[in-house]
């Protein structure tokens, strides 16, 4: 009976790429159009912030020169894919487009990048809060759907209240560097218990796109004054500068086969 309600639904409302909206094999897959088009930050990258370098350089783990002038304050803040096109259009569709299932299908490609942290076991996910009237508004946390996905998908444990949003703040586009951060000083707060339930713990901060970094490291200031023993940052897409991309290092038709469609 189930799987004959299952091919109704199919028939009536077949699964769909989730960057372009073609008819695929299965739920939450990309065709292979939009699964090749994707780039996948796995090479050499900043110790620090995870941005993608040219080249590996001989020592052992290197820094870019932003994190060499003035570095973040989290340690390692990996991206599953870069921003573009097709990164881009997820993201959109789940945040605005309430496509909540993308969360998941994000996730699954966001979840190997933890064990480039360290030891999950001292892992707690804390997604980056939406202030109260955006919540109100949204309806959700996308951010949060993502670490509820993750906490699934790799058992790592995720506290959607450790951090807390305090103040709404304004659109950071086109802004530069300080006038961001000046923007996103103060929005974030430590819960009344936070130190508690922080204490020793390698807190994660999950959001979906790393663009300026304005967000990612204002809270994560915040995570740093709780007694974390470190605070790090993962998320779907990173914007990545031109000169930096390269092409996919992984084959997409072996990355992950259930990923991809033939359509």
């Amino acid at each position: 009976m189930r799987a004959a309600a299952r091919a109704v639904v199919d028939y009536a409302l077949p699964p769909r790429c989730p960057g372009c909206g073609i008819i695929v094999g299965e739920d939450r897959q990309f065709c292979l159009t939009c699964w090749s088009s994707l780039h996948f930050l796995d090479g050499p990258c900043c110790s620090r912030c995870s941005i993608p370098l040219p080249a590996a350089l001989p020592g052992g783990p290197t820094q870019c020169g932003a994190c060499l002038a003035s570095a973040p304050p989290f340690e390692g803040a990996p991206a599953a894919v870069a921003y573009g096109p097709v990164a881009r259009t997820v993201a959109l569709r789940l945040k605005y487009g309430r496509r909540t299932g993308h969360a998941r299908l994000m996730a699954r490609l966001m979840a190997r990048h933890l064990a480039t942290l360290g030891d999950i076991d001292a892992m707690l996910l804390v997604p980056v809060p939406l202030h109260r009237w955006r919540l109100w508004s949204r309806g959700f946390n996308q951010a949060a759907l993502i670490a509820d996905e993750l906490a699934r998908l790799t058992g790592v444990p995720r506290d959607h209240h450790l951090l807390l949003r305090t103040k709404a703040t304004a659109s950071l586009r086109g802004k530069g560097r300080r006038e961001r951060d000046r923007i996103v000083a103060g929005a974030f707060a430590l819960a009344g218990d936070g130190k508690a339930r922080a204490a020793g713990r390698h807190l994660v901060l999950v959001d979906d796109v790393h663009a300026s970094g304005a967000t990612l490291r204002a809270a994560a200031r915040v995570l740093g004054r709780s007694g974390a023993a470190q605070v790090s940052a993962l998320t779907w897409a990173r914007v990545v500068p031109e000169a930096l991309m390269t092409s996919n290092i992984f084959d997409f038709a072996s990355l992950d086969s259930d990923m991809a469609s033939e359509g």
